[in-house]
């Protein structure tokens, strides 16, 4: 999906601003060629969800905290670009780099 666009909605009382930001900054670089747009959307409540083109992706209260950023890039990838090789992120999970062949 080219162009995608993800949503980071995160609680401006939790303070967790420059958290959303880092994740935020992190995306950007990863799927600079994915993504048309990563916007961050203030909220209340202890709310910190990501959401790529309307699909959740990680929900803090329903994922059991913050996510890893490795597990996060994951979750975006399967959305974004379900091909696109995540490099040492994916050699940790699956092992043998030469399984990845074909995934470029």
């Amino acid at each position: 999906m080219a162009n995608s666009r993800i949503v980071i909605t995160y609680c401006t009382q939790c303070n967790w601003l420059l958290r959303a930001q880092w994740y935020q900054g992190e995306l950007l670089q990863t799927f600079s060629e994915e993504l048309g747009e990563v916007s961050l959307a203030p909220a209340t409540g202890g709310v910190f969800r990501v959401d790529v083109d309307n699909v959740p992706v990680w929900n803090r209260k329903r994922d059991g905290g913050f996510p890893d950023i490795s597990e996060l890039k994951r979750r975006v990838r399967d959305v974004v670009a379900p091909r696109k090789h995540l490099g040492h992120i994916d050699r940790a999970v699956l092992g043998d780099p030469e399984n990845f062949d074909d995934l470029n």
